[in-house]
């Protein structure tokens, strides 16, 4: 069996999804890969979701840089409640993101995930296990259908439908960082506490691929690809043909009467982080 790579090696991608800067954030560190997505609001506003994503984003990269080893959840918190106080952040009244987190540390390998942006393991023994938060896609659930039907009826995207699409991000952030709905990074360090977290060997891992939405809508919704296998395979080529395959899936479903959704294009960022050879990664995909 090859061995694992002394230094891990990180290949990414990211596209924007509409003509406007991207919301998603990709940061490294030496031994660590950073994935956020800023969530998309209805208002207008500078401190959007990508704004967000870059100031949170910026900080865990300096702390992680500055303690590689340190526990991830601690660190989220602090980086949330720096952004939080250096801003003036107001908990319910602040735009949100996503958070990825892959961090290799002596011996082993550790995951946080916090919202929709998931983590996928490759074990070298060609396993698939998912590093998921699904607590998001459980909340408000009446508003969502309300809105996915009228893209269905309607046609155009959640955009289109402004009373829908507010309705559905109003009822969201009332759920948001409780007990009974859901956590997301906004102005709360707690909610770095609530974050879904694995460890494992990094001896028994062969590739983790982590990505917002964007990108794993390809695999859950679009069924292109229609496997983890083989977005990992697409991604070892490069993640930009993960990429582009996603973006091409949305392109021929134009009106999104097929695939429901809130925007012709969602933004994409993804990062593979090999642990051994590439050639060895296709054969566990082929």
């Amino acid at each position: 069996m090859p061995a694992t790579n002394s230094r891990p090696d990180v290949a990414s991608a990211e596209r924007p999804g509409r003509n406007r800067p991207t919301e998603d954030r990709i940061f490294t560190t030496p031994n660590a890969v950073i994935v956020l997505d800023g969530a998309s609001q209805p208002w207008a506003s500078s401190r959007d979701g990508g704004w967000l994503a870059e100031q949170v984003g910026r900080h865990l990269q300096q702390l992680l840089t500055e303690h590689p080893e340190a526990d991830l959840a601690d660190t989220l918190a602090e980086a949330i409640q720096h952004v939080r106080d250096l801003h003036r952040l107001q908990p319910g009244a602040a735009p949100s993101t996503t958070v990825g987190i892959v961090r290799w540390a002596g011996n082993d390998v550790d995951v946080l995930v916090l919202g929709d942006s998931p983590t996928i393991l490759l074990t070298r023994t060609g396993e698939i296990h998912e590093v998921r938060d699904k607590r998001l896609s459980r909340v408000a659930l009446d508003q969502h259908a309300d809105l996915r039907e009228a893209v269905r009826q309607q046609g155009g995207f959640g955009f289109h439908h402004a009373a829908e699409w507010s309705a559905l991000a109003d009822a969201q952030r009332r759920a948001r960082n409780s007990h009974d709905g859901y956590w997301i990074i906004e102005a709360e360090p707690e909610a770095a506490h609530h974050s879904v977290r694995v460890s494992c060997p990094v001896n028994d891992l062969a590739a983790i691929l982590t990505m917002t939405d964007g990108v794993s809508d390809g695999v859950d919704n679009y069924q292109t690809p229609a496997t983890w296998r083989a977005a990992i395979a697409l991604a070892n080529q490069h993640p930009a043909r993960l990429v582009e395959t996603v973006h091409q899936a949305e392109k021929e479903d134009s009106d999104g009467r097929r695939w429901p959704r809130n925007k012709r294009h969602d933004d994409k960022a993804v990062a593979l982080v090999r642990l051994t050879t590439a050639a060895h990664i296709a054969e566990l995909t082929s």
